[in-house]
């Protein structure tokens, strides 16, 4: 006859499992403080020395290279900056498929998008991202970047942006400049775009354009997440 089994009441609670969303959000920071540790040490900088030009704490540096932590958009930019690499080329390509296709769906020419198009002379010049498979950015303040190419471009970035209400680029409200120019279209949602002494408010369907070297912020002020496809050009940016 079994018996029941018993905890000793002197033993330590066993630590509650973490949710399969919370574990995915782990495993992409940990992608993303990979990517950035592996070109920190490429450009020959120390942790604190890349703390140092990027004016931020070597603990946060720390934490986010041991994916406990995400960066801010201004800092990821700076770090980019200081790496001397395209933020395109900072998203994860590898990272797990977050939602596999549906059963089946290989058979179906609609769905697989290995059969979106016939190959052609043109085959090393089109690619097509399935939803599934594609490389994110997450960044801290409910900021998510997804890039909508195939493949990280130098000098381009296309990518659909969703922020999360009250999320902003940066935690204390200071503006960003880099290079390039960016064009933005509202997918859903609402979102606040300040370029220099302009303040935007953008609704669905609404889009804009502007020379990213002007100082710029973006600011969830709605009560559900922004989304929108964002297009970045220009070098390093």
């Amino acid at each position: 006859m079994s018996q029941a089994m018993h905890a000793d009441p002197g033993d330590p609670p066993a630590p509650a499992a973490l949710p399969a969303e919370a574990v995915a959000t782990l495993v992409h920071m940990d992608h993303l403080g990979a990517r950035l540790k592996e070109l920190r040490k490429h450009a020959g900088l120390s942790l604190r020395e890349l703390a140092r030009q990027a004016e931020v704490s070597p603990s946060l540096v720390s934490q986010i290279e041991n994916g406990k932590s995400r960066p801010s958009v201004s800092t990821l930019y700076t770090f980019a900056r200081l790496l001397s690499v395209s933020v395109d080329e900072l998203f994860d390509a590898d990272e797990p498929a977050a939602d596999q296709p549906p059963a089946g769906a290989a058979a179906d020419h609609v769905h697989d998008p290995a059969n979106a198009w016939h190959p052609s002379e043109y085959a090393t010049r089109i690619s097509v991202v399935h939803p599934s498979h594609r490389a994110h950015l997450r960044m801290a303040e409910g900021v998510d970047w997804a890039r909508l190419s195939a493949t990280p471009e130098r000098d381009v970035n296309f990518m659909k942006i969703t922020y999360a209400p009250g999320a902003a680029g940066t935690a204390d409200g200071s503006l960003i400049a880099h290079d390039g120019y960016e064009y933005g279209f509202v997918l859903s949602g609402v979102i606040e775009v300040t370029v220099g002494n302009e303040v935007f408010v953008l609704r669905e369907g609404e889009s804009l354009g502007f020379d990213s070297t002007i100082p710029h912020i973006l600011r969830n002020i709605g009560d559900t997440d922004f989304q929108g496809l964002w297009f970045v050009h220009g070098s390093r940016h």
